[in-house]
């Protein structure tokens, strides 16, 4: 069976949701082999294991915490050079994306980003995508060289499917370009205990209707009622209400969540782009007629100040 090359996406060896979702779907086109790289590397081989991994290639050096995505593209390089895979998987993040990107250049290969689905097909992987706003669903496949292809978060459940994940230390070596964009500093993000937003099951987004930063807390009670990330229109954003880090839209993160909530959001073709492949969208808005609508699974016509304050006791109280 052919083998296919997994990019894991950890943090000091814990493995994020995102890679585990990677493995479901290589396993749908033949064994996937893990590529974790840098502290904790060696940590992630149990999770990976327990996933489907049927082997795990580790290393570590202080080129990937020190320097830009180059030594990481060098790593997965050397790794697609010793396994030949019959694709490569990558989670669909900024750094994802871009590693994807210049690793199918240095091997003259085709690449397919923001992929929802895969399957496999007589002449290779075929990708589901969501296009022009997810209004419309494609199905592609790369035509020249071995395809590279990053997924989108949520695009697969995690699935148990304990497999040997024998770890093998995998031997690279960095050019000089590796080194050429130094990290000089680092500022730990402030944790809300709340999901990755690109990640999370359930987001709960706020927008223009918000009328101001003070206003947010109803948002954010909602969210944390649920368990679920905290999103914000670009309007909120452009305004100071809310960082840019959580804007969902196309100039903000592109999220597929389980259930969108969208309160006091008019649904904007900028924003719909980032949420609308949400497998259940609910929308909260005064303005009966606004394209948020159009969209949605469920609607609710009203003060998003009189019913998401209703909704989150509603929560709570079940919970309780």
């Amino acid at each position: 069976m052919a083998e296919i090359l997994v990019y894991v996406d950890h943090v000091d060896g814990a493995v994020r949701k995102p890679t585990l979702e990677l493995l479901t779907l290589a396993r749908r086109l033949g064994e996937p082999v893990a590529v974790a790289l840098g502290n904790g590397a060696a940590d992630t081989a149990a999770a990976l294991a327990e996933h489907g991994a049927v082997k795990v290639l580790t290393a570590d050096a202080p080129e990937f915490a020190e320097y830009l995505v180059v030594p990481k593209v060098e790593a997965l390089q050397a790794a697609y050079e010793a396994v030949s895979p019959a694709a490569v998987l990558v989670p669909s993040s900024a750094e994802g994306k871009e590693i994807a990107a210049r690793l199918a250049v240095r091997i003259g290969s085709g690449i397919i980003t923001d992929a929802v689905d895969l399957e496999a097909g007589a002449e290779g992987p075929v990708a589901t995508q969501s296009a022009f706003a997810a209004s419309y669903t494609t199905k592609s496949r790369v035509s020249k060289g071995t395809p590279v292809i990053t997924v989108k978060p949520n695009s697969a459940p995690v699935e148990a499917a304990p497999a040997a994940g024998a770890v093998e230390a995998l031997a690279v070596s960095f050019s000089e370009k590796a080194t050429g964009t130094k990290v000089t500093s680092r500022t730990p993000r402030e944790s809300t205990g709340r999901p990755e937003l690109t990640e999370a099951a359930i987001v709960v987004s706020g927008g223009r209707g918000v009328n101001g930063a003070e206003n947010f807390g109803v948002i954010e009670a909602l969210a944390d009622s649920l368990g679920a990330a905290v999103g914000a229109s670009r309007a909120a954003v452009d305004a100071g209400w809310y960082p840019h880090s959580n804007q969902v839209g196309q100039t903000g993160k592109s999220v597929s969540p389980q259930l969108y909530i969208a309160s006091g959001i008019s649904g904007a073709i900028q924003h719909r782009a980032g949420m609308q492949t949400s497998k259940t969208i609910v929308a909260i808005n005064k303005d009966a007629e606004a394209p948020i609508f159009d969209l949605v699974d469920y609607g609710v016509v009203g003060d998003l100040f009189d019913v998401v304050p209703q909704l989150t006791q509603e929560i709570q109280s079940r919970k309780g």
